[in-house]
């Protein structure tokens, strides 16, 4: 298997044991820190491979991805932004509506006790939110039919001006 390839579990297990084995030095020692805390924090964590080599962690959806750069170790949470986080260790894409990251260079320790809460913080959101996306994701029972507008002018009978439409009322 390839280090593009897709993997879950064992498979994606020995994938990241590789990378930071193959990283060596402080960056492979940060990776394997923050991955030992993922899973210390959440016991049923599944570790996956994907996105030509990228370590993700997940349980009900996407916890986070750990990311090698030259300068840092980049653990991005994939739904950060709705995490909480008093420990302030977010510290990169603070700007989206969905994603956080932790950018950790060379020296840096991130608190154990705060990064396992948000691990926590994650799981639970993950957990949360898939039950209330269920019963949205069902398909509505009939799709609206939408009438062609005439070849001039605005249409006069928009499913807009429809439902806008109020009772006629009684003429004196």
């Amino acid at each position: 298997m390839g280090s593009g390839d897709q993997a879950s579990g064992e498979a994606a297990s020995r994938l990241i044991d590789e990378r930071i084995h193959d990283l060596g030095g402080w960056r492979g020692q940060t990776l394997a820190r923050m991955r030992s805390l993922i899973q210390d924090a959440d016991p049923h964590v599944v570790e996956e491979w994907k996105w030509m080599g990228t370590p993700v962690w997940s349980h009900d959806g996407i916890i986070c991805t750990g990311e090698a750069y030259k300068k840092a170790i980049n653990l991005t949470f994939a739904k950060g932004a709705f995490l909480p986080d008093p420990a302030g260790l977010f510290n990169s894409s603070l700007e989206g509506n969905m994603r956080r990251a932790i950018d950790i260079a060379e020296g840096e320790k991130v608190d154990a006790n705060a990064f396992k809460a948000l691990v926590r913080a994650a799981v639970a959101h993950n957990g949360a939110s898939g039950k209330k996306r269920a019963p949205a994701q069902k398909p509505p029972a009939t799709p609206a039919k939408k009438t062609p507008a005439p070849k001039s002018g605005p249409a006069k009978n928009s499913a807009a001006k429809k439902t806008k439409k109020k009772a006629p009322s009684k003429k004196r």
